[in-house]
């Protein structure tokens, strides 16, 4: 139940800007922001908040300057004029708390894109859906964050805290851009971000990390194949021992939230490169793959047993355990966390969950990583997810339930109204 006439014109604001919202949703959608491609969705970004009066600022990575914080991914691209985008609504008064939203506008490869209906980047909807890649994963979170903090100023109040509108780059495999912005001084004490779990309460997410392993063989012709060493075969045995590895953390010391789940820990071979001719042997193999792991364990511990698993495997190969893998650790470096659902701002959103669904949130336990790892483990705020339904991310024909983007931005601004505070 909303409690005052200042929420019930806050929520209907909101409804009176749903037009806008989708509008918003489906232009960032459009932009093909993969990696490294992010420029033209990052200038959507900016020209619509300046259109509704904020001040953005431009934040870049700054390798140089981060690369001694434990939260920076090391990665082999470059940042040259790449950046995020920021802006801060200052407050009227005094007596409030801070607030930040934070979403990311970067999205993964659509290939192979004749598995969809449609043109990924060519955003449709239908019946009640809105189809595109991005459109769950998150941009139609960042536009309903955004006219959360616009609905503030259309329905004529004024906030007691400031509220940071943060859109980001690279959560997708680094989480870079959220730490560059946090290193440049963004932050608050709540933290919001609309990630497509639905409007669930997220307090538990696993660790996450990427690495790349590159195996060594020697070329021949195939008419005299075993006078040569086939890498990619040679590959096979490494792959099986990190399955037997991610089996290991799926058995031992299971941490009480994740015990109900089934698989919690999974670890991706997401790439594979091997030879270049098929009638010779190839000489040269690597895969990259991701591996999750619980709250609690750390990164280092990790990667010592990746590297113990490959050294394992070479050892029981002849030709491996003379010719070692090689294998190098990037992107994704990020630890879990679990945190209370009873937290103060966890809490207030629950409360504005409540008032508007008529019944609590659930409590979400991750199985992945999000942005919430730069602000829980570096940040001084508390920081979940709450977002929108959606379906098939990362898969072909992506789509953003509507009518569940709109909840989020009315449960945004009711959590701007009883966090931050408003004054007419």
């Amino acid at each position: 139940m909303l409690e005052n006439k200042q929420e019930k014109k806050l929520i209907e604001t909101v409804d009176h800007l749903a037009d806008d919202v989708l509008d918003y949703a489906v232009r960032l959608v459009r932009e093909p922001s993969t990696l490294r491609n992010e420029a033209s969705v990052m200038k959507v970004a900016e020209e619509e908040l300046k259109k509704l009066s904020f001040n953005p600022i431009s934040v870049p990575i700054d390798p140089a300057g981060l690369a001694k914080h434990p939260g920076f991914a090391q990665v082999p691209w470059e940042y040259e004029g790449r950046k995020n985008v920021v802006a801060v609504r200052e407050a009227n008064a005094e007596g409030g708390r801070s607030l930040l939203f934070n979403g990311h506008l970067d999205v993964v490869s659509p290939e192979p894109v004749d598995f969809w209906d449609q043109d990924p980047f060519a955003p449709t909807v239908q019946d009640g859906w809105l189809y595109g890649r991005g459109a769950g994963d998150m941009k139609s979170g960042v536009a309903a964050m955004t006219y959360a903090v616009h609905a503030v100023d259309k329905a004529g109040f004024g906030l007691r805290a400031p509220v940071t509108i943060e859109t980001v780059i690279e959560e997708e495999c680094t989480g870079n851009g959220a730490l560059a912005c946090l290193g440049a001084g963004y932050d608050a004490e709540a933290v919001l971000i609309p990630e497509p779990f639905g409007p669930t309460i997220l307090t538990n997410q696993l660790g996450v990390l990427w690495f790349k392993v590159s195996v060594r063989g020697v070329p021949s012709h195939v008419q005299s194949a075993p006078s040569g060493t086939n890498a990619i075969e040679k590959s096979y045995g490494i792959i099986a021992a990190l399955r037997k590895l991610e089996d290991e953390l799926n058995r031992s010391d299971v941490p009480p939230k994740y015990r109900g789940l089934e698989h919690p820990i999974n670890l991706n071979i997401g790439i594979f490169h091997g030879g270049d001719w098929p009638s010779t042997v190839p000489a040269e193999a690597e895969f990259h793959g991701r591996l999750s792991f619980f709250p609690g364990v750390s990164y280092d511990e990790i990667c010592r047993r990746i590297v113990e698993s490959v050294e394992d495997a070479a050892k029981s190969d002849p030709w491996l355990s003379e010719n070692p893998p090689v294998i190098d650790f990037y992107g994704f470096r990020s630890e879990g966390h679990s945190l209370d659902f009873d937290l103060p701002a966890f809490s207030t959103l629950n409360g504005c969950h409540r008032a508007l669904m008529d019944q609590d949130a659930r409590e979400y336990v991750a199985t992945c990583t999000t942005d919430l790892r730069v602000f829980n483990l570096f940040g001084n705020g508390q920081a979940t997810c709450y977002g929108p339904a959606a379906e098939r991310i990362h898969a072909a024909n992506e789509c953003a339930n509507i009518e569940s983007v709109l909840h989020v931005a009315r449960a945004y601004a009711l959590f701007i109204s009883r966090w931050c505070g408003l004054v007419e």
